[in-house]
This record gives structure tokens, C-alpha cells and sequence, in this order.
């Protein structure tokens, strides 16, 4: 029987900290030995070849330990992964113990990047939203703005007697609601046809958005000789199927379609890039499900582009909510001499233009303060209230 010897281990390095080392954990590869039928010991798993010489103990005469020669544990104990992972724990505690300290000037440099849009931002957003509040609660001129008398909120309360503030505020509502809704409709059949593979995509999508590179005096004038009551394309084209001409300037309801459809025109193509950006994003493989399922293009555009499509419609809204409110340039300059009125009985003049006129017209610029708050209330009171909508609905889904 042939004497097996074990070369001893190399001396573990002792820890910096003098504690002691924790106990081996066993090679993941490694099983333990198990005697040879003939006396010798041999490891079960895959023998090394040795690396020495042909007059040492060969494979088949020699030995037959797992651990082979001294020379060959010396190696595989270099190449072992148990002093890398040593030293890599060495160097964790080292690091837990001695962070990496962070130069100052690093540590500030985030806040000095983003300081000059808060900066500007301050000067150009909140300090005239405060200069405004203020303004409000006083009488002030154009004429003579460092004059201020304090009234309180008077400004306010006139507004709630003020009956062309309420004109103004129910020709808005109704020109954002005949030119919001008409265009997110548009907006999602452009962005489909433009999600289609087509030719020339790229020209069709710069086609789209040709409108919101437009003026806004350009486009008004455009339409306004397009709805001439006398000469215009509208009245025309209205004339060859047998309908009277229509005064799209004085009547009440012709006149909000009418600046509606500039609002339309404009805005169309901007909502439809938007759209056709959230349609890229969906999954391919959503619909090639919905279509072994069976479901019609129809289907899968109300099953699986729709919901696909929620967030970006609810931006959307939100934008066209905020711009129809803020409507200015389209009504001022849709008929030649109404100027701020907004057409001769205020048929379209929306909070914008009365804002504009009681400032800048009638030099009442506490009035006009008070309007822009106003404007501002109302936003805040309508997107309050579709949240607490929602809310409700949601909760009541749950219990249900």
C-alpha cells in the first residue's frame, strides 16, 4: 500500500484587523475523497493530468491522490479563487472603512448646473406671477403704474357682476370644445395613416407638422379671406350645393366654428406626432396576437392602441385645455377692425382678449391682474376636479 501524502496548505494570511479568518467554505467543484477499492485514495471527481516529470509518479504508477503533487497543489493553489476572493475581501472592508472622499467642488457642481434655469425661472415665472397677485389687489393704470390705491379684492368681486367676463369666459369654453375635441379626433387618424408603412413616411410627417410651423398672423389671414362673407372659399363652396352664405364673422355660432377651425388647422399635426411617437412604442407583438385571435383592424385599434395611447392623450388634453384658454392670437386678428372685442356684439371674444383689453385698452391694469388669476383659479379648479373625478371612479371600480 502506497503512502499518500498531503502537501500542506499554504499559511493563511493573517487579517489586518488580527481577527480571525472564517472557516473555509467548500469548493463549489470539490467533493470529498473517497478510498480507492485497492488501498490508494482518488478523487472522485476529474484527475489533473500532472505536471511532472515522467520519472515522478505517473497517473498510472504513481499515487493516485486528488491533490497530485506538491508542485501541482502549489500551482492550482495559485490559480485557486479562494485568494482572489481573499484579497477582493480585503479590499471591500477597506473601502467600507476608508470611503472615497468626494472633492467638494463635485459635490456642489450638480446644484450649480441647474441654478441658472431656477434662476430664470424665478425671474421670469414666479416674480411676475407674484408681481400679478399683487397688482390685483390694487387700483393701478397703464398710465401711471407706480400710483397704486389698495382695494383689496375688490378686482375680484367686480368680475363675479362683470357680465362681458362671463361672455368671454363661455365663448372659451366653447371655442376650446369645438377646436379640442375635432382635433385629438383628426390627430389620432393622421397618426395612424402615418404609423402605416408607407412611401415617402418622412414627407408626410414634415406635411403634418407644416401648420404649427406657421404664424399665427399668416394662418388667421389665410382664413379669414377663406370665410369671407362676400368672396370666400366657404361661401363658395357652400353656394354650389345650395346653402345660403353665411356671415362666419357676426354670427354668434359661425364665428367660434370659425376660429375654431384655425385652432384645428394649426394644432392637428403637432397632437399627431405625438400620437404616432406613443404608437411606435407599443408592441408589435400585441397585435399579431389580437390577430390570430381574430380581431378586425378596428378592434385592435380600440383594444390595443387606445389604451396604448392613454398617457399621450391625457398630455394632449391637457396642452389643448391650457391653450384654449390662453386663446389670443386667432381672435384678435380673425376680423379686420374688432381688435380686442372680439367681433361687434363680443361674439368671440374669449378671456384672453378681455384680459388684453382691459389692460391695454381700457388702461385698467388691477382689472386685467385680476382676470389673469382668474383665468389661472379656473384651470386649477377644472384639472382639481377631473382628478377628483377619476378618483372617485377608481375607487368605485375597486369596491365594485
Amino acid at each position: 500500500m502506497t503512502e499518500t501524502r498531503t502537501p500542506p496548505e499554504p499559511p493563511e494570511r493573517p487579517e489586518p484587523d488580527g481577527r480571525p479568518e472564517p472557516p473555509e467554505r467548500p469548493e463549489p467543484d470539490g467533493r470529498p475523497e473517497r478510498p480507492d477499492p485497492d488501498g490508494r485514495t482518488e478523487q472522485s471527481g476529474r484527475s489533473e493530468p500532472s505536471t511532472a516529470g515522467p520519472g515522478a509518479a505517473g497517473p498510472r504508477n504513481g499515487p493516485r491522490t486528488g491533490a497530485g503533487t506538491g508542485a501541482d497543489t502549489r500551482a492550482r493553489g495559485a490559480r485557486s479563487p479562494r485568494r482572489g476572493r481573499h484579497s477582493h475581501r480585503h479590499r471591500s472592508r477597506h473601502r467600507s472603512r476608508h470611503p472615497r472622499r468626494t472633492p467638494v467642488g463635485s459635490r456642489w457642481a450638480p446644484y450649480a448646473l441647474v441654478a441658472p434655469f431656477f434662476l430664470f425661472f424665478g425671474a421670469f415665472g414666479i416674480f411676475p406671477l407674484l408681481a400679478t397677485a399683487w397688482t390685483s389687489l390694487h387700483r393701478v393704470e397703464l398710465t401711471a403704474p407706480a400710483e397704486q390705491e389698495w382695494v383689496g379684492l375688490h378686482n375680484y368681486a367686480r368680475l363675479l357682476d362683470d357680465t362681458f367676463f362671463w361672455n368671454a369666459l363661455g365663448n372659451t369654453v366653447v371655442i376650446g370644445v369645438l377646436s379640442t375635441v375635432p382635433q385629438l379626433l383628426l390627430a389620432l387618424g393622421v397618426a395612424h395613416l402615418l404609423d402605416v408603412r408607407l412611401r415617402g413616411r418622412g414627407f408626410f410627417r414634415v406635411v403634418a407638422l407644416a401648420p404649427y410651423a406657421t404664424s399665427v398672423a399668416a394662418a388667421t389671414l389665410v382664413f379669414a379671406l377663406f370665410f369671407g362673407r362676400d368672396h370666400g372659399m366657404a361661401n363658395w363652396a357652400l353656394g354650389t350645393v345650395g346653402i345660403d352664405p353665411v356671415d362666419w364673422q357676426n354670427g354668434p355660432w359661425a364665428s367660434k366654428f370659425a376660429v375654431s377651425s384655425i385652432v384645428i388647422w394649426r394644432w392637428t399635426g403637432y397632437n399627431a406626432l405625438i400620437y404616432l411617437a406613443a404608437m411606435q412604442t407599443i408592441p408589435r407583438e400585441l397585435y399579431e396576437a389580437a390577430a390570430l385571435d381574430g380581431a378586425s383592424r378596428w378592434r385592435q385599434f380600440l383594444h390595443v392602441t387606445l389604451p396604448g395611447l392613454w398617457p399621450a392623450v391625457l398630455f394632449t388634453v391637457l396642452v389643448s385645455t391650457i391653450g384654449a384658454t390662453q386663446l389670443f392670437g386667432e381672435p384678435l386678428l380673425f376680423a379686420s377692425g374688432a381688435g380686442a372685442s372680439g367681433g361687434a356684439d363680443h361674439q368671440f371674444q374669449t378671456l384672453g382678449l378681455y384680459l388684453y383689453e382691459q389692460g391695454w385698452v381700457n388702461l385698467h391694469l388691477g382689472r386685467a391682474a385680476a382676470i389673469a388669476w382668474a383665468m389661472l383659479l379656473i384651470l386649477v379648479v377644472a384639472f382639481g376636479a377631473v382628478r377628483l373625478l377619476r378618483g372617485g371612479l377608481a375607487r368605485r371600480e375597486q369596491a365594485s
